[in-house]
């Protein structure tokens, strides 16, 4: 039987995964938004259903003006004694730090704070009860780049030994992303080399003792699309995982671009490979370092994934865990009881061109062909007040689609931003306070319509996905479709209730099936 890569899709980046009997737990990468690291449950690896995050409160996870791609860097997740431990890098304030819990939809605990420089750490719990942190050097560059270790107590969060370089590399540039094991009784060490670019790849090496010498595998690369022709890049980031019948297998981060020269705007998305172990015991992921989009399940049983949900009513009390703010938003901002069965924003002074915290509610863009929509009321009465339905790279790269008020009048327009080019467009006065706002996307292009509630559909216009893509727009993040509300400078009076927010993708017959 196969399966389909990427088994997460859209930005969900440097992915961690761990096994508890016969489930599997996963963490992603989340940068600026909040809450932080999103974690997701499985029986078979192949279908992942998100359960929660790890991160949910201003205590675990400050966020204020943190830049675009800030904040929460790789997180490893691992289960030792009944519990689970999340380590990661907020990169914003420089810190390493910890949060723990019994069960993985939480609550997880206050972040334990570490004396570790770096990015990228990882646990490993060994046989004999001791735990090592393993990272990178530190954020300053005063260590010479490679990857470094210490005995650490997880009661205290104390070192208990002295940090100490362990391996260099194969002399690919950013060694990172490190995951040590103890493997046939061997210690193993996994990192990812040449940046989480096109040149990305993952290399190990191996070793009797946890600190080395490490002997690195004479086959390095175990994993790299460098100069490969497929749909699928970058590939790297990469955590071993065995599973419960006793085979292993690796999850990994990598792109799909479109187009050449190549642009990618979903993201660095997650990826399933098998593992093979040689004779001489030294693994390889995937078809001697390559994954492709559908794979071989081998001995897994896979079960059935998840309906895709096209519809959030925003009936419940509670945001669906698909949805994301940026940066910690401010409690007056947005509401689901205010207005029963609506979600209500209340748009500050900030605009969706600030390092800040916006009235913004988004979700991921995880198809190339999509159509979302959305139903606004809406009664601006000030001139700069403004709610609408956003496509959003970050603070300098995004689309928008608007009911605005300006001059006296309501307008709908269609604004694109690009860096320093700026282009808004004015499309229809429109007087109703109700309007659909909707996004038509595939590969290459946005096209961005409105209509009344029984009316007929507009096309307000069309916008280039490759505008939007990483190469252009920079950064660690993907494109998310998101709700908004602002008053342009100064806060905005009039509530921007939202009923409703459709998500329908366009699948092929091999995604169907």
């Amino acid at each position: 039987m196969n399966y389909r890569n990427p088994v997460i899709s859209g930005f969900h980046p440097d992915p961690s995964v761990c096994r508890v009997g016969s489930d599997y737990y996963l963490v992603t990468s989340s940068f600026e938004y909040f809450p932080g690291v999103p974690i997701f449950h499985s029986k078979d690896m192949v279908h992942w259903q998100q359960i929660g995050h790890c991160l949910t409160r201003e205590s675990q996870l400050p966020l204020q003006k943190a830049g675009s791609s800030n904040g929460i860097f790789a997180p490893t997740l691992r289960h030792y004694n009944g519990r689970f431990y999340m380590i990661t890098t907020n990169v914003t304030i420089r810190k390493n730090f910890y949060v723990t819990s019994e069960n993985a939809e939480g609550p997880w605990s206050e972040p334990v704070w570490l004396d570790w420089d770096g990015i990228d750490p990882s646990l490993m719990f060994d046989e004999d009860g001791k735990v090592y942190i393993t990272g990178t050097g530190e954020f300053d560059g005063s260590e010479k780049a490679g990857i470094y270790q210490a005995e650490i107590d997880l009661v205290t969060g104390q070192l208990c030994s002295p940090r100490r370089f362990v391996w260099g590399g194969t002399g690919g540039a950013f060694p990172e992303g490190p995951h040590l094991y103890r493997i046939f009784d061997t210690y193993y060490l996994m990192i990812s080399e040449g940046g989480t670019e096109y040149g990305h790849m993952v290399t190990i090496a191996r070793s009797d003792s946890p600190y080395g010498p490490f002997e690195s595998n004479p086959s390095n690369p175990i994993l790299s699309h460098r100069s490969r022709q497929s749909s699928i890049h970058a590939t790297g980031h990469a955590d071993l995982i065995q599973a419960e019948d006793g085979s292993w297998w690796a999850v990994c981060l990598g792109i799909r671009p479109i187009g050449y020269p190549y642009r990618h705007h979903l993201g660095r998305e997650t990826f399933l490979a098998p593992v093979r172990w040689s004779d001489d015991k030294w693994p390889t992921i995937g078809e001697l370092g390559i994954i492709d989009e559908v794979m071989n399940a081998g001995t897994l049983t896979l079960g059935q994934g998840e309906q895709w949900c096209e519809r959030d009513d925003f009936n419940k009390s509670m945001l669906a865990h698909s949805w994301n703010f940026l940066r910690n938003p401010s409690a007056d901002d947005w509401s689901l009881v205010e207005r029963a069965g609506w979600l209500t924003l209340h748009g500050s002074a900030i605009t969706l061109n600030e390092a800040d915290s916006p009235a913004f509610v988004g979700r991921r863009q995880q198809h190339f062909a999509c159509s979302v929509s959305t139903l606004l009321e809406f009664e601006p009465n000030h001139d700069g007040e403004e709610a609408g339905l956003t496509v959003y790279m970050n603070e300098q790269f995004h689309y928008e689609i608007a009911l605005v008020h300006q001059a006296g009048r309501r307008n709908v327009i269609l604004r694109r931003r690009i860096g320093s080019l700026w282009k808004e467009s004015f499309v229809s006065e429109y007087s109703d306070s109700r309007i659909i706002f909707g996004i038509e996307a595939d590969a290459s292009s946005y096209r961005f319509t409105f209509a009344t509630e029984v009316g007929e559909k507009h096309i307000a216009g069309e916008a280039e996905c490759c505008l939007l893509a990483t190469e252009v727009a920079g950064g660690f993040t993907g494109v998310f479709f998101g709700l908004y509300a602002t008053g342009n400078g100064k806060p905005c009076q009039a509530p921007a209730y939202f009923d409703r927010f459709d998500y329908i993708p366009v699948l092929n017959t091999d995604e169907k099936g």
